[in-house]
């Protein structure tokens, strides 16, 4: 490999390669970048083992898993230098162990999100836009488990106030679906809109959510806000992450539609994949995967259990 090469150029190289096929890779191409400058820096002519692993422990968490999703990224990169370079190294799949291990989600109760986006009137500057974006943005992913790139993605045509309908365009996976709304969910959209354009008389783009200064929200910002609430209120996060995500909106909807199901006495083997598709999963099992034991589901599958060991119709 021509050592003169700079290790952002191969790595844009792998990129464009990969992103011709469809790839976006938006996440791993920021670790890679990452792994880029951690490699220039070195002055390293090749990928060692010794390399790899120096750069996955770089990660600001310092956890097994997340230097085994270091490495996994860099393995493809590996294997791409590999054909230019036979010396490369492509570490080992296992080097730290898995890369895929479930995390336990924060599954916020329905008084923690009431309590919730009653604080969002705390935030500031008095009278911006901001506390009723926050509000609005954080009920929309508890009612309707958006991912928040499709919440923050949403144009004012994407949104259909009079059916109470959204449409998702290029989704995860390049999905586009629609989600039909709950009843009590476009009233609260219509409001906000209505303060939006008078708060904000010149928009930079057509979103749904804007800024006060009429660009489009951004996760960051969202994230940002839902941290600063979460330590005004003195929260502390229960699970297996750090801090408060807003991906755990998602995971509190499903979880919670599963156990409506339950309780409601519905048909939950047609149920779940209904609530796949509205959530836009390609897969019943990706669901599946969003589903965590919080006491009332498990109370359910207690007496489901006792019901099946007594020989009763479950």
């Amino acid at each position: 490999m021509n050592t003169a090469t700079t290790w952002a150029a191969r790595v844009e190289a792998y990129l464009a390669y990969r992103r011709s096929f469809g790839f976006q890779l938006t996440i791993e191409g920021g670790q890679l970048e990452s792994f880029a400058r951690f490699a220039d820096q070195r002055g390293s002519e090749r990928i060692t083992l010794e390399l790899a692993a120096d750069w996955a422990r770089a990660s600001r968490h310092p956890r097994p898993i997340s230097w085994a999703r270091r490495i996994e990224v860099l393995r493809g990169f590996a294997a791409f230098c590999l054909r230019t370079d036979p010396d490369t190294i492509v570490p080992p799949r296992n080097l730290f162990g898995p890369a895929h291990r479930r995390l336990v989600p924060h599954i916020y109760t329905d008084e923690e999100l009431r309590t919730l986006l009653e604080a969002t009137d705390r935030l500031g500057p008095p009278g911006s836009l901001r506390p009723a974006t926050c509000r609005t943005l954080l009920g929309l992913l508890a009612t309707a488990g958006l991912r928040i790139s499709e919440a923050l993605k949403l144009t004012r045509a994407d949104v259909d106030l009079q059916a109470g309908v959204l449409d998702i365009r290029d989704a995860k996976c390049h999905q586009h679906r629609f989600v039909p709304l709950h009843a009590s969910v476009p009233p609260y959209l219509q409001a906000y809109a209505q303060l939006r354009d008078r708060l904000v008389s010149g928009p930079c783009c057509d979103r749904f959510f804007l800024r006060d200064d009429g660009r489009p929200v951004d996760q960051r910002s969202m994230l940002y806000a839902l941290h600063l609430l979460c330590d005004q209120l003195g929260w502390q996060v229960r699970g297996d992450h750090a801090h408060h995500r807003l991906h755990d909106l998602r995971h509190t909807f499903i979880v919670s539609s599963a156990l409506r199901l339950y309780e409601q006495g519905g048909d939950i083997e047609h149920g779940l994949p209904a609530l796949s598709i509205y959530v836009g999963h390609a897969k019943v099992v990706d669901t599946y995967w969003y589903l965590t034991g919080i006491p009332e589901l498990m109370a359910v599958a207690a007496e489901r259990f006792h019901r099946y060991a007594q020989g009763a119709p479950t």
